[in-house]
């Protein structure tokens, strides 16, 4: 038996859990990997830093921002979205077909869509003109920049849990909906005493996964602010600040390390 799981056993020791301990051992060291490599071991030093560091606080808080108005907004549309599509409207594939080919696209061409939607010359000042509302510097602006990020992913992520709430949505039984109608109840109550508590165990793998997508704010990110997490640090996440520590600044890959368990944690 153990001969034949070797090759698995082998790949999770090689890829998965060796990588984690080895993570764990330059957690407590000042490390210096690119060019001559040396170990200096300082302990939870590493970690007492994160407290001390302005950045940290700031990609923490920026990342806390993020999950909490991008989670509950995708949840709720993707709510709405699998509802609209449930109803048996005309056309219903079709839709879904349109509302689901944001999630096919790659983050990366998506990034750079919308930092050309956003841009001054961009298609959303070009409408802000047309419609004779002053045009705003989305990208430069640090109040802004953010909520950018946000709104793109939102549009961008709900379809793929719409479809998980489609499927939850057609296993209610129909019968269900019929005996409300004939008790007198409504579109919204049928909504609030039926929909909601069957759909309560999707509802919580949603919420889960998109708490961990979320903290995992990297790529958008990265491409809006060229690695840097501007304007003035306002898209700095938490992945972005180990990458820049890990692979930008010399010895601090023990530091990068220290963050990310810390992030794990979370």
């Amino acid at each position: 038996g153990y001969f034949f799981m070797s090759p698995t056993i082998f790949v999770l020791l090689l890829f998965i859990l060796g990588p984690i301990l080895y993570a764990i051992f330059l957690s407590f060291h000042n490390v210096r990997l690119l060019g001559e490599t040396s170990f200096e071991f300082v302990g939870l030093s590493n970690y007492e830093r994160v407290f001390e560091d302005r950045r940290a606080g700031i990609a923490l808080w920026n990342t806390f921002k993020y999950v909490i108005i991008v989670v509950p907004c995708q949840t709720v549309l993707a709510i709405f979205l699998a509802a609209t599509l449930n109803a048996g409207m005309k056309g219903e594939k079709i839709f879904r077909i349109i509302y689901f080919l944001p999630t096919l696209t790659s983050s990366a061409v998506l990034t750079l869509i919308f930092m050309w939607m956003y841009n001054r010359e961009g298609l959303v000042n070009f409408g802000l003109e047309r419609l004779g509302l002053p045009t705003y510097n989305f990208l430069g602006d640090p109040d802004i920049a953010l909520i950018a990020i946000m709104v793109m992913n939102i549009w961008a992520t709900a379809p793929f849990f719409m479809v998980i709430y489609l499927a939850g949505l057609q296993e209610i039984p129909d019968s269900l909906y019929e005996a409300a109608e004939l008790d007198g109840a409504g579109p919204i109550r049928k909504f609030w005493s039926i929909t909601v508590p069957h759909l309560k165990p999707i509802t919580s793998f949603v919420v889960i996964m998109s708490v961990i997508g979320t903290f995992q704010l990297f790529d958008q990110s990265y491409i809006f602010s060229g690695g840097s997490g501007g304007p003035n640090n306002s898209t700095l996440t938490v992945v972005l600040l180990i990458y820049q520590y890990a692979f930008k600044t010399m010895n601090t890959m023990g530091y990068a390390t220290a963050i990310a368990f810390m992030l794990a944690i979370v």
